[in-house]
């Protein structure tokens, strides 16, 4: 069963005092990207972090955003005095030196990022990392519960525009052998009315007939077509990613109407052609939300 890649999952937790949210949300990609925001206290355990994600996403863009909040947490700015007085120093310094006008001490002090430092945060407890590692899972299950959920939805609305190409492609095939029949009789008509009553040749017409009803030939396409149909729909119900062998299947599909169209100059076939071209341009805008 198909999965989307657009999602969103949330999961919180309460423990010790310490309020742990994680936020997860997901869009298309090519392949599997993550990107975590974490407290600093969790950087080591970032490529951790993504590998269990990896386990459950396969495929798309996923950010993931953890959230810690708690009283104890809360910790004031680090002001460092030492460095502070330096700067002043040498501020006042170069103002004797070069005889510059006075200015705002404070304002030039405060552009020093090196004076102001966030506090380090302490370490995590073991207890608290296996609550935060639980709530992220949490969070990610919930963004793969929509993702299959939006996957049916998807899946119903591919398998009824397969339904639509499935059934242009029988009227296409009821139609191709008129064609030739028509060409037939339009060329015979044609011919008595050049010759002017002169005796036809029916085995050269015979021959011109056969050699346009080769040129026109959409038998294999045809085939082709209806065999790519049945795989995209087992692909539809099978378990897994089956997202890049999907786009496969469009390419091919898109090649097969695209040789019948060129081939038949039939105005009721180019106009199925063109109704199962803009079905799989459809098809194909799905096809890009596919796990």
């Amino acid at each position: 069963m198909i999965k989307s890649m657009t999602g969103y999952g949330r999961a919180e937790t309460i423990f010790n005092g310490k309020s742990i949210v994680v936020e997860s949300k997901s869009v298309n990609h090519r392949f599997l990207e993550v990107f975590l925001r974490l407290p600093s206290a969790l950087f080591p355990l970032e490529m951790e972090f993504k590998r269990k994600i990896a386990e459950i996403i396969k495929r798309g863009r996923v950010e993931v955003v953890v959230k810690i909040d708690g009283e104890e947490s809360r910790s004031r700015i680090n002001l460092n005095l030492e460095i502070a007085r330096e700067y002043h120093e040498a501020l006042n310094r170069l103002k004797q030196e070069f005889q510059l006008e006075s200015s705002d001490l404070l304002r030039l002090l405060a552009g020093f990022r090196d004076i102001f430092t966030a506090p380090d945060e302490a370490p995590l407890e073991a207890e608290v990392l296996s609550v935060v590692e639980k709530t992220l899972l949490d969070s990610i299950t919930s963004l793969a519960k929509m993702r299959q959920e939006e996957g049916l939805a998807l899946q119903e609305d591919m398998v009824g525009r397969l339904n639509n190409i499935s059934e242009m492609m029988k009227k296409i095939k009821i139609r191709a052998p008129q064609v030739v029949a028509e060409y037939q009789k339009r060329l015979s008509e044609r011919v008595r009315e050049l010759t002017s009553g002169y005796p036809l040749d029916e085995t050269r017409l015979a021959q011109e007939v056969a050699i346009m009803a080769d040129r026109t030939d959409i038998t294999e396409e045809v085939v082709r077509m209806q065999s790519h149909i049945n795989q995209f729909e087992e692909l539809l119900c099978k378990e897994g990613s089956e997202g890049k062998r999907i786009d496969f299947l469009l390419q091919e599909m898109n090649r097969e109407i695209n040789t019948i169209g060129s081939k038949v100059g039939d105005v009721e076939i180019t106009r199925q052609v063109i109704e199962v071209k803009s079905e799989l341009g459809k098809l194909r805008e799905q096809a890009q939300n596919i796990e």
